[in-house]
């Protein structure tokens, strides 16, 4: 800010005690100093609002700037109250609470036009027509941010529900391959068995055909044709057999 109002304690002897006259002069040296702690102490000493608004005066010059607004709001003198909302804004602006600061320059000037009020307030718009820029782009940035962070996640979403889809068909595969195994193996076991049976089968056929042949091949010795033939004549069955032995015997009574 460009400046701070300073008031000069001037009291009349009338009025003013001896210890008065002791503490303002050692407040003012302190002060002179920049000994703004001691200057605070003997200002506190007074009770008047000029030295009200000079230790509000030396906490501010000390950056106790929630101290002065304290002791600048209790300053009651009519003739003080543009100084004192100008300090005010002061202390506010130094504490960065830009609205507050805004207000009190806006309350002293309407008491008395001063430009470096004007000046002050010009400043602190603009500051805070800044701030609220600088806000606007930060919730853009963070509002970009988070939505990138959501597409993130979407896509780590999907990219997980891909692999846990791959991971299902891999499963469902293994599975699939699984079944398919073991249904080959009992469809090959099925068909081993029924080739066994059919070999089985036909060997059982070879044989019949071989013990069927056996029995056609073996040829019927003259006895055994004569013995056949007398039995179908005695039954009356006339066959058109020839004979084929050399002659018949009556009697025959060894076996064939």
């Amino acid at each position: 800010m460009k400046k701070i109002i300073l008031v000069i304690s001037i009291f009349n002897f009338g009025f003013a005690s001896i210890f008065d006259f002791d503490y303002i002069n050692r407040a003012n040296e302190a002060y002179e100093k920049k000994d703004y702690q001691t200057a605070t102490k003997y200002f506190g000493m007074i009770d008047s609002d000029e030295a009200r608004f000079n230790k509000a005066d030396s906490l501010y010059r000390d950056k106790k700037y929630e101290e002065a607004i304290d002791n600048y709001k209790s300053i009651k003198d009519e003739k003080l109250q543009f100084s004192k909302l100008y300090n005010i804004g002061n202390s506010y602006a130094n504490l960065n609470k830009i609205d507050e600061a805004i207000k009190s320059y806006e309350d002293a000037l309407k008491i008395k036009d001063d430009e470096d009020a004007k000046a002050n307030l010009e400043l602190l718009k603009k500051q805070k027509e800044k701030q609220k820029q600088n806000k606007q782009d930060k919730n853009k940035q963070d509002n970009k941010e988070n939505n990138q962070n959501k597409d993130n996640k979407n896509s780590d979403k999907k990219e997980n529900n891909s692999n846990q889809d791959k991971k299902q068909d891999s499963s469902n595969e293994s599975k699939d391959d699984k079944k398919s195994k073991e249904e080959k193996e009992k469809q090959n076991a099925k068909e081993s068995k029924e080739s066994k049976q059919e070999d089985k089968k036909e060997e059982e056929a070879k044989e019949e055909q071989k013990t069927t042949k056996s029995s056609k091949d073996v040829p019927i010795s003259d006895m055994e044709e004569r013995k056949w033939q007398q039995s179908l004549n005695n039954r009356g069955i006339n066959t058109l057999m020839l004979p084929i032995g050399k002659g018949e015997k009556e009697n025959e009574t060894k076996p064939w």
